[in-house]
């Protein structure tokens, strides 16, 4: 019997189903655990004991294990809400039924975007008065989440790409440094440097990356990094947001590359997330005017509005580079349009090979194969080999 068990907070999820089995984990998760709920709505999930004549150890079932619940947005109908209060309702039945550690592995960390509020004088000392009057009766929310998913008896959360300065803060001090923020630059690096997406060039003379605000350049940072292409280069921009769905960029003056250098060449525009489309076509309307070769959008985050999907439908963007860490996103209807020009890279294998790493378990069997690609035969790059 394995020291560690993984489950889902809903019922046949395939990213919880597919990170079990790529953990090792033999048994179905429906054989694990039973997500109930009772006639009035209020969830009761119930992890299954098999020897049901076993009297004199009540309560002790997942004594010694280590037990890890899978949350991520794929079934729409549950929101995050009820998904958050699923996840905190299981880690405390794994507690009351002896779990020594409960891990919660949540791609897109919920609540993250609820990042700041009125009385972050211990957070951020250098925000104006009238900056923080923005904020002024709103709830921290993230910071709260990580207090409950503490209280629930979550010791230690795995999530994908936050950028957000005062959630990883918050979630590294509530979970005294058991947080781990997995950046997935060497994920974007491998698929760029193995696929046809873009042509990088000699050491990447023919390659740009561009980070279309000072919240992106740490991740454009890494991802060149992971890259190891010495002569591939930067574009950043500066944004000056003037309503809400108003922004204004220009190239930065300290930027090392300039829209004179992208000409004739492949750009990779990177972020964390994206929701409307806005940003990041305006972003790609000022660097169509550099004259580049293509255009493509790296985002680890992709929320599939309909606003968003017609936004970045726009010609000037010739491609979408995802992951999902938003499973939905590989629905094809999700998708709508935009699976004319979009690749989602699924990252179980890259997750999992991080928990068997964390548990010193064996995880060679991912160190070459960590991720695999899901592409639209709408795309005019697919064929049956583009799929690995």
């Amino acid at each position: 019997m394995s020291d560690f068990i993984v489950v889902g907070n809903i019922s046949d999820d395939p990213f919880s189903l597919d990170m079990a089995s790529l953990c090792g984990q033999s048994e179905d998760i429906s054989d694990v655990i039973s997500l109930k709920s009772f006639a009035n709505t209020e969830f009761c999930p119930r992890f299954i004991v098999h020897d049901e004549k076993e009297f004199e150890k009540i309560g002790e079932g997942l004594s010694g294990k280590t037990v890890i619940i899978c949350s991520t947005v794929h079934h729409q109908t549950q929101s995050r809400n009820a998904l958050a209060m699923r996840t905190m309702i299981i880690a405390n039945a794994a507690k009351e039924n002896g779990a020594k550690k409960v891990i919660l592995i949540e791609p897109d960390l919920f609540y993250s975007a609820q990042d700041r509020g009125p009385n972050l004088s211990d957070i951020e000392d250098s925000r104006s008065t009238r900056d923080l009057k923005k904020f002024d009766g709103q709830s921290f929310t993230a910071r709260m989440y990580a207090s409950l998913l503490k209280t629930a008896g979550i010791d230690v959360v795995v999530t994908v790409h936050n950028h957000s300065l005062n959630v990883q803060r918050e979630f590294s001090q509530t979970f005294n440094g058991e947080f781990y923020n997995l950046c997935p630059a060497e994920v974007y690096a491998d698929y760029i440097k193995r696929s046809d997406m873009v042509v990088t060039g000699k050491d990447g003379d023919n390659l740009i990356l561009c980070a279309p605000d000072n919240g992106a350049v740490p991740f454009a940072i890494e991802v060149m990094k992971a890259l190891d292409l010495p002569k591939s280069c930067m574009v950043i921009m500066a944004k000056e947001r003037s309503g809400e769905r108003q922004v204004e960029l220009q190239v930065k003056k300290d930027s090392p590359c300039s829209l004179a250098d992208i000409k004739g060449k492949d750009v990779i525009v990177l972020d964390d997330m994206v929701r409307t489309g806005g940003t990041i076509i305006e972003c790609c309307k000022l660097l169509a005017q550099g004259k580049p070769n293509k255009l493509c959008f790296g985002v680890t985050h992709f929320y599939a509005s309909p606003e968003g999907r017609v936004t970045l439908n726009a010609k000037v963007l010739d491609e979408i580079l995802t992951l999902n860490s938003i499973p939905s996103i590989l629905n094809r209807d999700m998708q709508g349009r935009l699976r004319k020009k979009m690749v989602v890279l699924k990252i179980e294998k890259w997750i999992a090979k991080f928990i068997l790493e964390y548990m010193q378990k064996d995880s060679s069997k991912f160190e070459k194969d960590f991720y695999t690609g899901d592409m639209s035969s709408k795309n005019p790059r697919w064929r049956p080999s583009s799929i690995f």
